[in-house]
């Protein structure tokens, strides 16, 4: 009797950290939203990602994922960004996993006049932690991830710091779906240079969707995600907002 009232405490303060979370980085968006109303560009996007993580001995993880990103759907559509990201982790606890990775970043058609290129190059270093814990049949997982950046063009290191929450809540008709929402807050730690990133906010992004899985070694979701973006062409004001199909295949070995 007194485990059940522990489990259900624990989940009533779950539940209470998710909400107040995604209450909490909506406030952020929309707060940023309201003050540039009139600036706004926006796009619609295709982004495609696959994630492998592996189990290696002696509690160690790891990692690799491949993201291709298509841009301007609405139009002609072309790549806009690959990204290669593998990583090596340590499973400290059932919960609890820490990380350190490495990513490659290739920008695509990008809008530079000459000498610059519309090809340019990104490499980021960084250290996560993961965190995901099971209440019943709910699942939140939470990733907080400082990255180190390198951005070709720009002299010195970007640091910028993310940290995403994600809810899964399995359908009791059918537990191999699941309702899969997401919500991830990007900041700039630092001003690099005339050309490089500012400091503050960088960019939110919200996803709704739904998820499949087909066995304990794969599973995928697919559903939209919203992406607002802060642009250094208006200083601290979201100006490019994204629309996107969001189509991302998770592989566990």
């Amino acid at each position: 009797m007194q485990r059940a009232a522990t489990n259900h405490k624990t989940r009533k303060w779950g539940l209470r950290t998710t909400i107040v979370a995604f209450a909490w980085s909506l406030l952020v968006g929309g707060e940023t939203f309201a003050q540039s109303p009139s600036t706004f560009n926006q796009d619609f996007r295709l982004w495609a990602p696959v994630f492998i993580t592996a189990k290696l001995p002696s509690s160690f993880l790891a990692h690799l994922e491949v993201q291709p990103r298509f841009a301007d759907l609405d139009e002609e559509g072309h790549i806009d960004q690959l990204i290669l990201r593998p990583a090596f982790g340590y499973q400290l606890t059932e919960n609890l996993s820490i990380w350190q990775g490495y990513a490659w970043v290739g920008n695509y058609n990008q809008r530079h006049t000459p000498p610059q290129s519309p090809f340019f190059e990104e490499s980021r270093i960084y250290q996560q932690i993961l965190y995901s814990h099971k209440f019943e049949s709910f699942k939140i997982v939470s990733r907080t991830r400082l990255e180190e950046r390198w951005i070709e063009h720009v002299d010195g290191t970007a640091v910028r710091f993310r940290t995403m929450l994600r809810g899964q809540y399995p359908l009791p008709m059918a537990p191999e779906w699941a309702l899969v929402a997401s919500e991830e807050i990007f900041i700039h730690l630092n001003t690099v240079g005339a050309r490089g990133p500012a400091a503050g906010f960088d960019q939110n992004r919200f996803f709704i969707g739904i998820n499949r899985t087909f066995s304990k070694y794969f599973n995928m979701d697919v559903g939209y995600q919203n992406q607002l973006l802060n642009s250094r062409s208006i200083p601290n004001l979201a100006n490019q907002l994204n629309h996107m199909i969001l189509f991302q295949v998770f592989i566990n070995l």
